[in-house]
C-alpha cells in the first residue's frame, strides 16, 4: 500500500515538474510532447524578422484548418507552384493569372507580404518553351517579354521576386540549362535588368539550395552574385533554400548563413524544412527525442540567422505549413516530418524551437 501510495505521489509530482516546464503530457508515450504556447503567440508576432511559408493554393481555397494557419502565423508568402512558369505561362500568348491573382488578393486582405517564385528556372517549363525554334534573338525576346510581362502584372502587388532559380550544379558549375544553351551564361545578368525595368521597386534575389552542403557549390553561387553586384547588375538578395536535414553539421548551416551575409545582400532562408528520415526509413515514427532533436536544430537555424545585421534579414520562409503538405513524402516515397506543424496543424515542439532561435 505504501508503494502504491509512493508510486501515485511521484506521478503526481512529475505531472506537476512537466506542466510548470510548460508542456503538456501525452497519453501516448510515441507522441512528441506539444509545446504550451499561448494563443496569442504566433510566429508573425513573436520574430523580429518576417517569418512565412510557401502556400498551395488549393489547399488555402478548400482546408480550413490551413487557411487559418496561414493568415495567424506567416507575416510572408510564397507561391509553391502557383507563379512557377509552367502554371502561369502555359501558352507562348496566354498567361493564367488566375491562383497567383487569388494569392495576391488574399494577402492583400490579410496584411502578407507576397514573394514571387520564380521567373527563371530550369524545370516547370511549358511545352512551347522546350519546343521553341528560334534565333538567339528569338530567345531574348522570349526571356524579356516573360520576365516583364509577369512582374508588370504584379507590381506595387508583390514585394520581391527570386529571378534566376536553382541556375547551378553541385559541382558549382553552370546549369546545363535550356536558358544556359541558348542565351550563354549572361542569362542571368539580364533577367535581373529586365525584371528589374518592368518594378524599380521590386528586391529581386537570386535563389538556389546547398549553400550548407560544403564550400563548392557555395563558393560558385557567392561568387555569382558578387559578381553582378559589382557589375552594377540590380540585385538586392540571396535566396538560400534551404531543404536540409536534422544531421547536417551545423558549423555547415552556420558558414552559409554568414558568407551569404558577407556579400552585404539581403538574405533570404527562403524553403526552410528539416528532413528527420533522409535514410528512409519506412518505419520510422516521430518519437519525443526526435521531435525534441528537430526543435534543437531549428533553434539553431534561427539563432544564426538573427545573427545577421537586422538590415539584410528578409525573413525565414518554411516549404509549405505542415506535415501533411510537405513535398518530401511524396517526393522521397517516406514518412517524414520537416515542419513546425504536425499532420492536424498543432504545433510541434518545432515550433518552440522557432520561437527559442531569437530568446
Amino acid at each position: 500500500m505504501k508503494k502504491l501510495l509512493l508510486l501515485a505521489m511521484l506521478s503526481c509530482s512529475m505531472v506537476l515538474a512537466c506542466s510548470k516546464r510548460g508542456v503538456t503530457t501525452d497519453p501516448n508515450p510515441t507522441a512528441p510532447v506539444v509545446p504550451v504556447v499561448p494563443d496569442n503567440t504566433t510566429l508573425q508576432n513573436s520574430l523580429p524578422f518576417p517569418f512565412g511559408a510557401a502556400v498551395n493554393i488549393g489547399l488555402l481555397k478548400t482546408n480550413t484548418a490551413y487557411r487559418a494557419t496561414v493568415v495567424k502565423e506567416y507575416s510572408s508568402l510564397t507561391a509553391e507552384n502557383a507563379m512557377k512558369t509552367g502554371s502561369l505561362h502555359p501558352q507562348q500568348n496566354t498567361y493564367d493569372w488566375t491562383d497567383a491573382d487569388y494569392l495576391v488578393d488574399f494577402a492583400k486582405q490579410n496584411n502578407k507580404r507576397i514573394h514571387g517564385h520564380t521567373l527563371v528556372w530550369y524545370k516547370s517549363l511549358p511545352a512551347w518553351i522546350t519546343n521553341f525554334q528560334g534565333d538567339a534573338a528569338a530567345w531574348e525576346n522570349l526571356l524579356k517579354t516573360h520576365i516583364q510581362t509577369i512582374v508588370t502584372h504584379f507590381k506595387g502587388k508583390v514585394a520581391s521576386w527570386d529571378v534566376v532559380n536553382e541556375a547551378f550544379e553541385d559541382d558549382g558549375t553552370l546549369r546545363n540549362s535550356i536558358w544556359l544553351q541558348k542565351l550563354g551564361p549572361d542569362y542571368i545578368a539580364r533577367s535581373f535588368q529586365y525584371a528589374h525595368e518592368a518594378d524599380p521597386d521590386a528586391l529581386l534575389f537570386y535563389n538556389d539550395y546547398g549553400h550548407e552542403y560544403g564550400p563548392t557549390k557555395r563558393t560558385a553561387i557567392l561568387n555569382l552574385v558578387n559578381n553582378l553586384k559589382t557589375r552594377g547588375i540590380p540585385i538586392n538578395g540571396i535566396g538560400m533554400q534551404m531543404h536540409t536535414r536534422y544531421n547536417m553539421t551545423e558549423s555547415n548551416w552556420l558558414t552559409a548563413i554568414t558568407t551569404a551575409a558577407q556579400t552585404g545582400l539581403k538574405v533570404h532562408i527562403s524553403e526552410l524544412d528539416i528532413a528527420m528520415n533522409p535514410d528512409d526509413n519506412q518505419s520510422l515514427t516521430l518519437t519525443p527525442a526526435l521531435a525534441q532533436t528537430q526543435a534543437q536544430k531549428y533553434a539553431y537555424i534561427v539563432k544564426a540567422y538573427n545573427a545577421i545585421p537586422k538590415t539584410q534579414q528578409f525573413g525565414i520562409t518554411t516549404w509549405n505549413v505542415s506535415d501533411a503538405d510537405t513535398w518530401i513524402t511524396g517526393n522521397y516515397n517516406r514518412p517524414d516530418w520537416p515542419l513546425p506543424f504536425d499532420n492536424n496543424y498543432n504545433r510541434k515542439p518545432a515550433y518552440q524551437g522557432i520561437l527559442d532561435g531569437v530568446k
